[in-house]
């Protein structure tokens, strides 16, 4: 298999000239899609928008301009290590129903991520996006209740940030949904993924580094806040089953 890559950048020009050589000798192909102007430094191709588009729209671009098997969505502030997508590659082809391969996401200073999630329930997601997320632990919504695993394991999504897809589910699936304009993208797919029967796989051997600003858990009304309700609401509205989920 393949592994074709597209990065996206909304502003981040340091971060891509950071992350770029770290992730081309990892990968078959490479696409930087520039969503606005200047977000990617002098001497890296990528494609410019004309117009900024939403992340979930990005990845399609990408994902119809590569080849490989296995398309690899990575996000700028993510630093790989240098066997991270080997690790993910081999653990997805000896495992034919693995449609989303996710590595062990660590703070710069090596703290484990969260990234290994379960799908969303009401009262989670009320805890979550309001104030009552500084009282309330949300334990069980991010498996801080269990020890971190050292084998892989099957989840229900895991953090969009540097996640390998099988370009078949992609296909099945008709990709990404473009109604998401940032957040909430990557659990629909993945949940649309549960649902198709594609396997979703926690892969700790691959280590990738993430800064994750997390800017919605940090400020109650940004602008990003807005896109992550938008994204709620689309997600209900296309999935009210979960509805029933407390």
């Amino acid at each position: 298999m393949r592994v074709s890559a597209v990065l996206v950048s909304h502003g981040s020009a340091a971060d891509v000239a950071e992350l770029v050589p770290l992730l081309e000798p990892q990968v078959a192909e490479l696409v930087v899609i520039a969503n606005v102007p200047g977000s990617v430094p002098r001497g890296i191709d990528a494609i410019e928008n004309a117009h900024p588009l939403g992340y979930a729209a990005n990845l399609n671009v990408g994902c119809a301009r590569t080849r490989g098997e296995a398309l690899l969505a990575v996000n700028p502030d993510t630093r790989p290590e240098p066997d991270a997508v080997a690790k993910l590659l081999e653990f997805m082809a000896a495992h034919p129903r693995c449609g989303v391969a996710g590595p062990r996401l660590v703070f710069p200073d090596g703290r484990p991520q969260p990234s290994r999630r379960r799908f969303p329930t009401v009262t989670g997601t009320v805890v979550r996006r309001t104030p009552l997320r500084r009282v309330v632990p949300q334990r069980r919504h991010y498996h801080l209740d269990e020890e971190l695993p050292a084998a892989p394991v099957q989840c229900d999504w895991m953090l969009g940030g540097f996640l390998l897809l099988r370009r078949t589910m992609l296909e099945e699936l008709d990709g990404f949904d473009e109604g998401y304009r940032l957040y909430g993208e990557d659990i629909d797919l993945q949940y649309r993924a549960m649902r198709a029967g594609w396997e979703r796989w926690y892969v700790p051997d691959a280590v990738v580094k993430h800064v994750h600003q997390a800017v919605t858990d940090h400020r109650l009304l940004t602008r990003a806040t807005i896109w992550h309700w938008a994204g709620i609401a689309r997600f209900v509205r296309r999935h009210p089953e979960r509805l029933r989920a407390l």
